[in-house]
């Protein structure tokens, strides 16, 4: 089949779109001047305006090609005046059918008119035919119009500022000439990437700047967004954000043009990262004033001269005038505005209060400037730290508004549970989430949420969360208020009035057992944590920025001056490059972009791509994948055959244009959760479960299954679920509302939640109601507040389930014996002891199994099943209801049925186990651990500067622990979707990650983002190996399957030497005595750097019996040996360094039936991790070998599935992850 020929490649456009000159009509001058010589006219006329000269690159006149779309949209008649005028400024924003955005900045200025054809002929206006100043008192408006693709307000005002300067001392026939170079400079200006570099432009006398966005996900903010704060007060600004987040029908009004679309745009940037979805038209002329009856949402500008006809034509606006600052709505009973939730709009006015918004103050003790560009420069420093502290303000009552949504969200089956979320908040803020809730803008919020999106909202809700919250994120038990938090709560009559179950001390006895509210009630409080603790502005420096000035264009602009131009800006480019420290990745991403896009316009297009190439390296985020597509297939068949040639062009063809279609898009609709309306089998039944947000580990709800279908068909009815789902949610309303009072807060930890409270009852140590936390139960006294400790769950010693006997009757008793103590506490629960026994032994064995585990998991798995319990019985209300709840006893049933004692050595050695598949649906396969020493960088805050440890998941997933907590540092992000089989640390700044889908990902350790990818090798990355070098920067070795090994420059990034091993199977390698240790399944072949065959270990001159293969191995610098295991053997062989041609030592690994990985601690262990027997079943075993005897000193077993992989942190601990069975973490004392 013939390849297609290639295709016309569109070039970017840059920074002009078109550039058009309006005035009235020069036969309808004629009229005025004749009349203003005659009589001298005072009194302006209003003549009909046209566009008089387009230039659009190239620069085609109007006359030549008219473009679509440019019309003469005015915003009144062209008024000839009396009196000259001062030049001014207007801007639009115009949107095409498709939704798509530009922005026009239209200078307007006056010229006398002197005659017929001549306006500007460098003379004063009573110079001009000999003319006196009565007889020449007419004054032509004129506007110049720029349209660009991005909306450089500041920038391109400047610019216009500057031509107008020319403009007035230039003759008639001069003006399109200089419009015409005016647009042509700036149609070659390319817009700068996303990122810290900004682009200088001379347009004498002004050097104007041209921002970047900061990063791909930001908007382009090129005004001053303290703009609407110097007309509104904060709680107008409140009101105005509160109309947009619900979506209302928003006019504004002013008497200036160009506030219209200034303060427009600057509500829009507040709302950074929601988006506006509806029509966005900041000025109406006048023959658009109808717009305003559109029956959709809109936000439009008018002039104030409207604003009565507007308010009287059409109902439910929002009339806001920003000359006054005030609001109103054109028709009361139409319009709905709520109040913004009230703790976010205190802290918002407080911090809106703290801002200094007075450049004069700042000012007042400094000379004054004598440079023009310094000083505009020094206002642009100023302006652009006020716009970072007012995004900042912005972002953070965005954060304080919609925090909670997170945690009513179900990620795997994207679902939002409105409901549950509406319960959450204040009674005064119902109305307002009512209507947000139901808005276009809050829906994309929703998508962008439920995909992880790490945009503006998350990483600062990231960075505001306090350390409960993150570690919340790693419970699998519901989440309840900690002893902490009860004590920070201030009491509320009102609240505590309506609330049931709040233990309001000293009044004990008037609490009964509750009855069930309505289900529309809130009984929880907001959490005023959401707001962050401060109330003034975050002192967040702007990021450090840079500057590229660009060449001078040089005129008549013909094809030699482009040329000319073109070269000049990739010399500078190039030369800005060299120049650069290689550290500094970020910015030489940007000048690779830049010098990419100029070299597509000189049709270098090899040239071009390889500068993407290199950009696709150093940073993917910036990546044009679309342009180089594009680029790719317009080569020409000699460029393509070369691209071909060229390894990192072929690399880059593949990935970009020849590989396969991408799967269709995935659903991402957003479904709000509904109770289910038919039979549930129990695959429906786990996805219901986990949709309501109840739980969300499949093993867990496949028990809760079996105890609500106990005596039934194997299906669950709606109205089953429904009052499984009520009791739950009720449950946790109760517990929500509980709070203690300080004499009971002081005997409990600060991170002790109650999580089920008795009725009262009396005991043998007083009446009250038992409390059961995760830690305890303890009594709650009535009369006297007072806290009576029954027992820690670890110090129970046997608990039962009696009756005793009062009058005529048994009453039913629950008798608790703890250690160290002779009293038995017994409680008459009647009715409720049953529940309680249960839930009391589960609570009991999961206590003892997270001791002997070392996994606090163990409990909080034990609180959902308790939790799970007191649903169920609730739900059925039946006689079965305990038998059925007993199905969820599962730890209790393990200590009974299996009572496997941990063995002593591995206890002992055990130190701690940690879950990264915590709030998981299932626990995933762990394949790589690596931990990074903590480091006092300059460019890290303390809290980062800890050691971590990074767990590689399955699927591309990465896990980032503090190892100074073991508490999570980052949760789960994604380089890549495939199998990830290595990790290395280099130059403690970057972790290097190889996958199984042949590219490197290095994830930079002070922003845990990943935005370099090195696609280099053809097949899996199996090893990486780091040179650390004194002076030079560290060389990194990577291998791939295919028998590849490249050398890497950590700094650059850039490959010094490649070589090739041959066959297949390469799958790790090590760094000893300045040569490479390769391991390819049949041998282990040691090579120079260079790749220079040194010597070989052949597994076939060893083990001839039968076939076999390396599955890894282990250098012993110190006692100069290689450790090894071979596939389908339980030993590990031992060869000596000097001779391996000698037969090896064999340590012979008891019970062992697989080897999965191996590493050195200290100088004289090894230890061995794979699969073995224990205690008669199948489990992850771990072999710790001395090295110098030979012998395995110790066998442990923690794991249920087998260990693959182990890493050592700086030989205090090893840290051992296992499969996909079980998927933790445990961490060993190294003795």
């Amino acid at each position: 089949m013939a390849e297609a020929g290639p295709q016309y490649l569109a070039l970017p456009s840059g920074l002009l779109e078109l550039c058009a000159l309006l005035g009235a009509p020069r036969d309808s001058l004629r009229g005025p001047e004749q009349v203003a010589q005659k009589k001298g006219v005072k009194s302006p006329s209003s003549l009909d305006p046209e566009v008089l000269s387009v230039f659009v690159p190239p620069f085609v006149t109007k006359e030549d090609s008219q473009p679509a779309g440019v019309n003469c949209v005015t915003l009144g008649g062209v008024c000839v005046a009396s009196e000259p005028k001062e030049d001014c400024v207007h801007f639009l924003v115009l949107t095409d059918v498709c939704g798509n955005r530009t922005y026009g900045v239209v200078a307007q200025y006056y010229r006398p008119l002197h005659d017929e054809y001549c306006f500007y002929n460098g003379k004063m206006r009573w110079e001009a035919s000999g003319l006196g100043r009565s007889a020449a008192g007419c004054f032509v408006p004129f506007a110049v119009c720029v349209v660009s693709r991005f909306p450089y307000y500041n920038a391109l005002k400047d610019c216009l500022s500057c031509l107008l300067t020319h403009l007035k001392i230039c003759k008639d026939f001069e003006v399109d000439n200089h419009i015409k170079d005016f647009a042509a400079k700036l149609s070659l200006i390319p817009s700068p990437p996303p990122g810290p570099l900004h682009l200088v432009l001379n347009m004498k006398p002004l050097q104007i700047v041209f921002p970047s966005r900061a990063d791909p996900e930001s908007p382009l903010i090129d005004l001053d967004l303290h703009l609407p704060l110097l007309r509104f007060r904060p709680e107008k600004v409140l009101q105005i954000l509160t109309c947009l987040l619900t979506e209302q029908h928003v006019v504004f009004f002013s008497s200036s043009w160009a506030l219209l679309t200034l303060v427009a745009e600057c509500f829009m940037a507040y709302l950074h990262p929601l988006q506006w979805q509806h029509t966005f038209v900041p000025i109406l002329s006048r023959q658009m004033l109808d717009f305003v009856m559109a029956p959709t949402s809109f936000l439009m500008g008018c002039h104030l001269d409207h604003f009565e006809e507007v308010s009287k034509e059409a109902d439910g606006l929002i009339l806001i005038n920003i000359d006054t600052g005030s609001i109103t709505y054109s028709n009361d009973e139409d319009v709905d505005v709520p109040d913004i939730p009230l703790l976010a709009a205190q802290t918002f006015i407080q911090r809106v209060q703290s801002l200094q918004m007075h450049r004069e103050l700042d000012l007042a003790h400094l000379c004054a400037s004598t440079d023009l560009n310094e000083g505009r420069a020094c206002r642009r420093a100023w302006q652009q730290r006020l716009n970072c502290q007012i995004q900042q303000i912005t972002l953070q009552l965005l954060v304080c508004i919609f925090r909670g949504v997170k945690n009513h969200l179900n990620y795997e089956h994207r679902v939002f549970n409105s409901e549950e979320f509406l319960k959450t908040r204040a009674p005064g803020d119902q109305q307002f989430y009512k209507q947000v809730l139901d808005t276009y803008m809050f829906h994309a919020f929703l998508k962008a949420r439920l995909s992880r999106r790490m945009d503006a909202f998350a990483q600062m809700d990231l960075c505001t969360q306090s350390e409960e919250d993150r570690i919340d994120g790693m419970l699998l038990s519901p989440r309840r208020p900690t002893v902490e938090k009860m004590a920070s709560r201030k009491p509320s009559a009102p609240h505590g009035a309506h609330r049931r179950m709040v233990v309001s001390m000293p009044n004990l006895q008037d609490i009964a057992v509750p009855e069930l509210p309505p289900r529309n009630s809130s009984l929880r409080k907001m959490r005023t944590e959401d707001c962050g603790g401060s109330h003034t502005v975050l002192d967040v420096p702007p990021k450090l920025t840079y500057t590229f000035k660009i060449p001078e264009i040089h005129f008549p602009l013909v094809g030699q001056c482009v040329q000319a131009f073109h070269a000049d800006c990739v010399a500078q480019l190039s030369k800005a490059m060299d120049s650069l420290a290689p550290e500094n990745s970020v910015l030489l991403a940007r000048y690779f972009y830049l010098r990419g896009l100029v070299q597509l316009m000189q049709g270098q297009l090899l040239g071009a791509l390889l500068d993407f190439q290199s950009l696709y390296k150093t940073d993917v985020r910036i990546f044009p994948a679309d342009l180089v597509q594009r680029t790719v297939k317009s080569l020409s068949a000699p460029e393509r055959a070369q691209a071909e040639r060229t390894p990192e062009l072929r690399r880059l063809i593949s990935e970009v244009v020849d590989k396969p279609e991408d799967a269709p898009k995935a659903d991402d609709r957003v479904k709000n959760f509904e109770l289910p309306k038919k039979h549930m089998q129990l695959d429906d039944f786990v996805k219901r479960v986990q949709e309501s947000g109840i739980v969300k580990d499949a093993g867990i709800i496949h028990r809760l299954f079996e105890a609500l279908t106990v005596g039934h068909q194997k299906q669950i009815d709606p109205e089953t679920f429904k009052d499984f789902y009520n009791c739950w949610k009720e449950a946790e309303a109760e517990a929500q509302g509980v709070n203690l009072p300080f004499s009971v807060t002081e005997q409990l930890d600060k991170n002790e939640c109650v999580y089920k409270l008795s009725s009262s009852v009396k005991t043998n140590r007083g009446v009250g109601k038992i409390a059961m936390t995760q830690k305890r139960l303890f009594l709650l006294t009535e009369g006297r507040p007072g806290y009576v400790e029954i027992s820690t769950f670890r110090n129970i010693e046997e608990v039962r389930n009696t009756t005793v006997a009062f009058l005529l009757l048994r009453i039913p008793t629950l008798k608790i014996k703890v250690l160290s103590k002779k009293e038995v506490f017994e409680a008459n629960l009647k009715t409720e002891c049953d529940l309680w026994h249960l839930m009391v032994k589960e609570m009991w064995a999961g206590k003892k199994l997270a001791d002997d585990h070392k996994d606090p998991q163990y409990v909080q798995q034990a609180l959902t099943h308790v939790l799970l319990m007191d649903a169920v019985v609730g739900a059925l209300q039946s006689p079965g209801a305990i038998y059925a709840a007993s199905k969820l006893s599962y730890f209790d049933k393990m200590k009974n049925e299996m009572p496997m004692a941990v063995p002593k050595t591995t206890s002992e050695t055990l130190k701690h186990k940690i879950n990264p598949s915590a709030g998981e649906t299932f626990p995933r396969a762990i394949d790589v651990l690596l931990y990074t020493p903590g480091h006092l960088d300059p460019a890290e805050k303390v809290e980062d500067a800890h050691p971590k440890l990074w767990c590689a998941l399955n699927e591309g997933k990465v896990v980032v622990f503090d190892a100074s907590s073991w508490t999570v540092h980052q949760h789960c992000f994604k380089v890549g979707t495939s199998k990830l089989n290595c990790m290395v640390m280099a130059e403690q700044t970057q972790v290097w990650v190889g996958s199984e889908d042949s590219v490197i990902y290095i994830i930079n350790v002070h922003s845990m983002s990943c935005n370099k990818q090195l696609t280099d090798h053809r097949s899996s990355v199996t090893g990486l190996v780091v040179q650390d070098r004194a002076q030079a920067p560290s060389t990194v070795y990577s291998c791939s399957a295919d028998g590849t090994v490249l050398a890497w420059n950590a700094s650059s990034l850039q490959v010094t030497s490649r070589f090739q091993l041959p066959g297949d199977g390469l799958s790790a390698i090590r760094l000893h005595g300045g040569r490479l240790w390769c391991c390819t399944g049949n041998s282990i072949v040691v090579v120079t750097t260079a790749g220079f065959l040194h010597q070989e270990l052949k597994i076939g001159e060893n083990f001839k019996e039968i076939s076999t293969s390396f599955l890894g191995f282990q250098l012993m610098p110190e006692q100069e040996q290689l450790w090894a295991a071979c596939a389908g053997y339980d030993d590990i062989y031992v060869w000596s360094l000097q001779d391996l041609a000698q037969p090896p030592q064999r340590i012979h690994l008891q019970d062992c039936s697989r080897i999965h990985c191996m590493i050195q601690v200290k100088k004289q262990q090894i230890w061995v991790g794979g699969t073995g027997l224990s205690q008669g079943r199948s489990k992850g075993k771990i072999y710790v070998i001395d090295a110098e005897r030979k012998t395995v000193e110790k066998e442990l077993a923690a794991h249920t599935d087998t260990v693959n992989t182990l890493c050592s942190a700086e030989d205090r601990y090893v840290l051992s992850g296992s499969g996909r069975d079980e998927g933790k973490i445990a961490i060993w004392k190294v003795e």
